[in-house]
């Protein structure tokens, strides 16, 4: 028969053990200015396939040029209408980070350096469109985007007058006043399933990719939600819209709501084109464009896109602060009906295993031209940034992280 002492000592003992088995480890979100760092070994991960990973993302780096504007002119450059309009710049390094609940266990090349991320710039075009749902100022994504747009004055600074062959020409850009157009919803905007017709900044939607048979170019349409296609003069559609709807610049909102809350360097820019300036509410603001395509969209370093991924991993929410409700990730991650592998612009998913095989099925990425990925596994706890690397070898690199776990 135990003591009576004995016994209460048991209880207690087990009492503490109880409790600490109820307590939930916090993930760790990192401060402005600094980011904790843990060798793979301190949290139970195998150094040596991350060593393997890190090579394999060095060994596989774009072949492509590393002047961006070289590489637009021997890529999209070459489409009708493919002359460059925005910024580019030469990039750095092939460059990665790599995040295991919430800490930094690796990097390499240049992660402080402000490269552009491309088509990542779709997230975070994508990501104020959230929050103006999340604000009320847009009611519901299956909205039809004519009723958020009035017409729009375009910003052509020393033009005060107009010569005689403009007379009677459209003063006013109205990019949904065709009877298709008036028909999109944001969530088809969103999606890329849209199909809208028209030219912006430029940019006739049909010369983005255009189909290898010209008779193609001038179609019918298809009814929005039918049919998917990747298309930047859509995208910047989108950026237009939602510039309209805030009535201020995309990139003061994403700072303000986004980049400031989760410690983002004072660093990144969110560039457009230079032709792509309205004048609202009596200010000339530049409508961003949602890629590099034709130069422009975000540049931005290594870390500042790990905090954006890290705000994705965990549903929007950043130490405790709700910046996107849950509900608008939970549509960014539901699958397009007509393309179940993507989601919001530009969040792609691993539906079937297809992206990523060496992956989970609920890993997603978000990913830009170059290329530049994103990679989200909330299963794991892993954020992955990797930069200028061959698309083919994307998945032995995430595979490889992923062993370091077992």
């Amino acid at each position: 028969m135990l003591k009576p002492t004995l016994l209460l000592s048991l209880l207690l003992t087990g009492m503490a053990v109880s409790g600490q088995k109820k307590q939930t480890v916090q993930p760790y979100f990192p401060p402005p200015d600094s980011w904790e760092r843990k060798t793979p070994r301190e949290l139970g991960l195998n150094t040596d396939r991350i060593n393997e990973a890190i090579a394999l993302a060095k060994a596989a780096e774009s072949k492509n040029p590393r002047s961006m504007e070289v590489n637009h002119y021997q890529t999209f450059g070459k489409e009708p209408f493919g002359e460059g309009i925005g910024p580019f710049a030469d990039r750095g390094d092939a460059t990665g980070i790599i995040i295991y609940k919430g800490y930094i266990v690796a990097t390499w090349g240049e992660p402080l350096r402000c490269d552009m991320t491309h088509s990542v710039t779709k997230s975070f075009l994508s990501a104020t469109v959230g929050l103006a749902v999340d604000q009320g100022l847009i009611r519901n994504v299956h909205d039809t985007v004519a009723d958020y747009v009035p017409p729009v004055e375009l910003f052509t600074p020393g033009q005060a007058g107009r010569s005689a062959d403009l007379i009677g020409q459209p003063q006013l850009l109205q990019p949904f006043a065709t009877a298709h157009n008036r028909t999109i919803t944001w969530d088809h905007l969103l999606r890329q399933v849209s199909d809208w017709e028209g030219t912006l900044w430029g940019k006739p939607e049909w010369a983005d990719r255009p189909d290898p048979d010209a008779s193609k170019w001038r179609r019918q349409r298809n009814a929005p939600g039918t049919v998917y296609e990747y298309n930047d003069v859509r995208v910047n559609l989108l950026a237009l819209a939602a510039t309209g709807v805030w009535r201020r610049p995309l990139p003061q909102v994403l700072k303000q709501y986004i980049m400031d809350p989760i410690g983002a360097s004072n660093t990144w820019r969110w560039t457009g084109y230079r032709n792509a300036w309205i004048v609202l509410d009596g200010q000339p603001v530049q409508s961003v464009s949602g890629g590099g395509h034709w130069g422009g969209g975000m540049f931005i370093n290594a870390y500042d896109m790990a905090r954006f991924g890290w705000l994705t991993l965990n549903r929007g929410k950043w130490n405790g602060k709700q910046l996107l409700s849950e509900q608008w990730v939970q549509q960014s991650l539901t699958p397009t009906p007509v393309k179940p592998d993507y989601g919001y612009m530009n969040w792609f998913l691993n539906t079937g295993k297809k992206l990523l095989p060496s992956a989970p099925e609920s890993a997603f990425m978000h990913v830009g031209n170059g290329n530049n990925i994103i990679y989200v596994d909330p299963e794991h706890q892993v954020v992955a940034v990797i930069r200028w690397i061959d698309g083919k070898s994307q998945d032995g690199v995430i595979g490889k992280i992923l062993e370091a776990m077992k």
